[in-house]
């Protein structure tokens, strides 16, 4: 097997040499996964053909073709919404809590068998690297299955009531298409509510994987109804008369105008946003632990991460030390196939993506900001971007207030606490935040200081479904996870 020179960015001697080395590749298998030449809708515990028309869903590491996908009209919207309704009226709000939960477990443990299809499907449809997959992405999806299989006989003691709100849509987006159906569908399954999804158009298989799942768990029909397509599917889907509840991740813009159709409606709303997390560092940070926690915050699925620490704050005084180190654990980053198990940074989920990656990078080097990326060949085929960072950046940069949601990091500098909290602060945005110090009462004052839904101490991108996830102004609102996750798809004791 042909190996591939990889730059550690090491040095060795008295010359400061970088040290090569070489790997071969580690692929994982595609025949595990058996991917259909064309897929059509899940509605009512079947899979049927869609009356609308069909979409192509693409490999972004190759640009290869995999299936051919439908995509749901409004009369598939209707017949699905319809399908969910008929299933919590007439069985699911009906089924003791300790039964919904013996299917939610039974979920969790198919999920867990199937970890390694599940985990190979999303790489190959998405293009993360399979050791995120394998060691995240599934591992959390099926944890929120168990989690929430324990709440289904206790809503009681949620404090939200015992009582589900009916029918769920459910909008998700292509970064954690698994993680992110199992934040969905788990807490509104274990609420007593009926669920109409649709994934997003460019990764739809493993939401189609988790139908056959349902089926396998011989989960009631129409208890979970899976519609793909694109903005006008969910379109469909969020404005439908007959829904009680919506819940959505993804882009800013399309939850500002989800939230404008809603308006004046019965329908409970949450909405987890677009972010542009700081990840602070002070000079007493524990500098190795804090390069990793750097890396992991925005290289990370390529940083396609709503909460990626896409601003780094560096205090000053460390400020070159930081930038020395961090650039030298670049070099070691390896871009390129998402299936082969030494691979770091994946591809680029699509054309669009990359072309707004490549955008805001450019209007940076304009706007003066100073560009690095580590010496990388990338692929011929597919959409690709190399690890990033610009220096010499101010808050007056666009790199430095818009969402890139790609492999690019922003540098900025602090003096005081006070002032890390104010560029922090300095942004239309709130989802999350990491502070790296020795001191835990400086974590505590930054912590009750910094307007993010989530504040990471000396770690970053830790997730658990025990702990509630969301955030402030532009960022959306609601949580998901944990107990708070229920209130959302509970009718409330008021």
């Amino acid at each position: 097997m042909a190996k591939q020179k990889v730059s550690t960015g090491s040095t060795t001697g008295k010359g400061g040499s970088t040290t090569v080395f070489e790997y071969a590749p580690a692929p994982e298998s595609r025949s595990i996964v058996d991917i259909s030449p064309s897929y059509g809708l899940f509605i009512n515990g079947e899979f049927v053909d869609g009356a609308g028309t069909s979409f192509k869903t693409v490999n972004p590491a190759t640009e290869e073709v995999l299936s051919e996908v439908a995509e749901a009209s409004a009369t598939d919207v209707d017949t699905a919404v319809k399908a969910a309704r008929r299933a919590h009226s007439r069985v699911w709000s009906r089924m003791p809590g300790k039964e919904r939960a013996k299917y939610l477990y039974r979920i969790a443990r198919i999920m867990q068998e199937r970890g390694r299809e599940l985990a190979v499907l999303e790489s190959i449809d998405n293009g993360k690297p399979i050791k995120e997959s394998r060691d995240v992405d599934v591992p959390i999806a099926a944890a929120y299955f168990f989690y929430y299989a324990g709440w289904a006989d206790k809503l009681e003691y949620s404090g939200y009531g015992t009582q589900s709100l009916g029918v769920a849509a459910q909008v998700i987006p292509w970064n954690f298409p698994l993680l992110m159906l199992s934040w969905k569908i788990a807490p509104a399954l274990a609420a007593g509510n009926t669920v109409v999804l649709k994934p997003a158009e460019t990764t739809p298989l493993t939401a189609l994987l988790f139908a056959e799942i349902c089926q396998q768990a011989d989960l009631p029909p129409g208890v979970v109804n899976i519609i793909t397509g694109a903005g006008e599917t969910g379109r469909s889907l969020v404005e439908h008369d007959d829904v009680d509840k919506v819940a959505f991740t993804g882009s800013t813009d399309v939850g500002r105008a989800i939230a404008r159709s809603v308006a004046g409606t019965n329908k409970k709303v949450t909405l987890e946003l677009g972010g542009k997390a700081a990840n602070i560092v002070f000079d007493d940070a524990p500098m190795d632990q804090a390069i990793e926690g750097i890396v992991n915050g925005i290289f990370f699925n390529q940083g396609h991460v709503c909460c990626a620490g896409s601003r780094l704050l560096v205090q000053e005084s460390v400020a070159d030390e930081v930038l020395e180190r961090l650039k030298r654990r670049m070099s070691t980053l390896r871009v390129g196939d998402p299936l082969d198990k030494n691979t770091d940074v994946g591809a680029i989920n699509s054309a669009e993506q990359l072309a707004r990656i490549k955008e805001l990078s450019a209007i940076g080097e304009e706007e003066g900001a100073g560009r690095w990326s580590p010496a990388c060949d990338l692929p011929s085929n597919g959409f690709w971007f190399p690890p990033t960072l610009f220096t010499g950046v101010t808050q007056a940069h666009r790199i430095a207030r818009e969402e890139i949601f790609g492999p690019v990091l922003s540098v900025l500098t602090f003096r005081t606490p006070s002032e890390a909290v104010e560029k922090a602060n300095n942004t239309p945005y709130g989802l999350s935040a990491g502070v790296w110090t020795d001191k835990g009462s400086r974590i505590l004052s930054m912590a009750n200081q910094l307007r993010a839904g989530v504040v990471w101490a000396n770690t970053f991108n830790k997730f658990d479904p025990t702990s509630p996830f969301g955030g402030y102004k532009e960022s959306g609102y609601g949580r998901e996870g944990g107990r708070h996750g229920l209130e959302a798809y509970l009718k409330g004791t008021h």
